[in-house]
């Protein structure tokens, strides 16, 4: 009867928490095993069969007839009446098996085998649970809000698992009421005594990332990789992204018409104002592309210190610098240089008496003044004041067109 109530008490948990078979048959015998080494001082001469289907279990301990005067070892030894008692014809050299109900090893036993059993099982649920979530850090994961605390919310899933949300990892404009679901990413598992305790993320830079995997299906199929993301929640982001696919535009697929595809990701995140540029290996157009949308008249760069000297108009300076200092940081992290403002462009330059690229078009052909537009040079006195080399570098211009720009310009205020 003990037995089939310590079973009862395993499939409980056998049920509530889907351990499979093998396991929780190891797990079973492990506790057997450890109450017959406390009564018994060993279990190597026992043998355990358990059927949890059907909540069968029998222990067997198996002992060695000697003669009555030769007892050493009770547990591995019986004497030769004790085991005729069992069987009559039993001769001095033979095994004796005999089944051990778990009533013999004592009420206080049978309390502390199912203790650990309930122990055992918590632990292995424990330990899968750690390993489940550690595999999908990085990942987005949706929950429902369970608690809202002040500086925590408590989320479950659908299977009960237990997820916080700290305040510090939340949107500053995050809202939520029990019941609502919450998407985020799995941040960190830490194992808090025996119990694992899972952290969401609404504020990672990988969060935004993931959800351009989720709502873009050309970066799910990988035609576009997001190269970089840099975030200050709830408030501007910039997302650098590239495709191998010359006939892809990786920003108007991201962003999509009128920002019906993007439109999704920026309420997820709050109404977070969210930047795409063409990611480049070339720096200097790199930085002129994440201070968007600002003009920048040129660059100079510090390889060394990884600082870049960016000077701008005056009317451009504020665009560049953006609310908050938001604009200028992010380009700065998402370029990785510090990036200086120096302002130019005033009054006192004599810049009053220049002349607009565009002036130029019966000369110049559109998609050159284009190219010189998309880096902030929209003015002749801007492209003649720059380094060959340095433009090179910046536009997708040959040499030989710069030189030909330069010569037409300069003929003009030689004129």
């Amino acid at each position: 009867m003990e037995n089939l109530a310590l079973i009862d008490s395993f499939s409980e948990f056998k049920d509530d928490k889907l351990i499979d078979r093998v396991t929780l048959m190891a797990i079973l015998e492990d506790v057997f095993r450890n109450a017959l080494k406390k009564k018994y001082g060993s279990d190597d001469n026992f043998d355990i069969i358990i059927n949890p289907d059907k909540g069968d279990m029998e222990i067997w301990r198996r002992r060695v007839i000697v003669a009555d005067e030769d007892l050493d070892f009770e547990n591995e030894e019986i004497t030769l009446t004790e085991a005729r008692k069992i069987e009559p014809d039993f001769e001095i050299g033979e095994d004796v098996s005999e089944e051990v109900k778990l009533i013999d090893l004592g009420r206080r036993a049978i309390l502390a085998l199912r203790q650990n059993l309930i122990s055992k099982i918590h632990e292995h649920d424990n330990t899968n649970l750690y390993k489940q979530f550690k595999d999908i850090i990085g990942e987005i994961y949706t929950a429902e809000v369970h608690h809202v605390r002040p500086r925590v919310v408590i989320l479950v899933d659908d299977e009960g698992n237990e997820i916080i949300l700290p305040k510090e990892k939340q949107i500053p404009t995050d809202f939520f009421r029990k019941g609502d679901n919450v998407r985020g990413i799995i941040e960190s598992v830490e194992l808090k005594g025996n119990k694992p305790q899972i952290i969401m993320s609404r504020t990672a830079d990988v969060f935004l990332e993931k959800l351009f995997e989720q709502e873009i299906p050309e970066v799910f199929d990988g035609l576009i990789m997001v190269k970089n993301v840099v975030r200050i929640p709830g408030e501007k982001a910039k997302v650098a992204v590239d495709s191998y696919d010359d006939r892809i535009d990786p920003v108007g697929a991201c962003v999509g018409m009128k920002g019906s595809r993007i439109h999704g990701i920026v309420r997820e995140l709050g109404n977070e104002n969210i930047d795409v540029i063409n990611y480049t290996s070339n720096i200097q157009l790199y930085i002129t592309r994440a201070l968007s949308p600002a003009k920048v008249s040129s660059i100079k760069i510090n390889e060394e210190t990884k600082r870049a000297e960016v000077f701008l108009k005056l009317e451009e300076v504020s665009k560049a610098i953006g609310r908050g200092g938001h604009n200028i940081k992010l380009a700065g992290l998402l370029t990785g240089y510090e990036l200086d403002v120096i302002r130019e462009g005033d009054i006192a330059t004599g810049e009053d008496d220049d002349v607009e690229l565009t002036e130029f078009s019966d000369e110049i052909e559109s998609w050159v003044i284009e190219e010189f537009a998309k880096i902030g040079l929209d003015t002749a006195k801007s492209i003649l004041k720059q380094d060959v080399e340095d433009l090179v570098r910046r536009t997708d211009l040959e040499e030989e067109t710069i030189l030909d720009v330069m010569r037409i310009l300069k003929e003009e205020f030689d004129s």
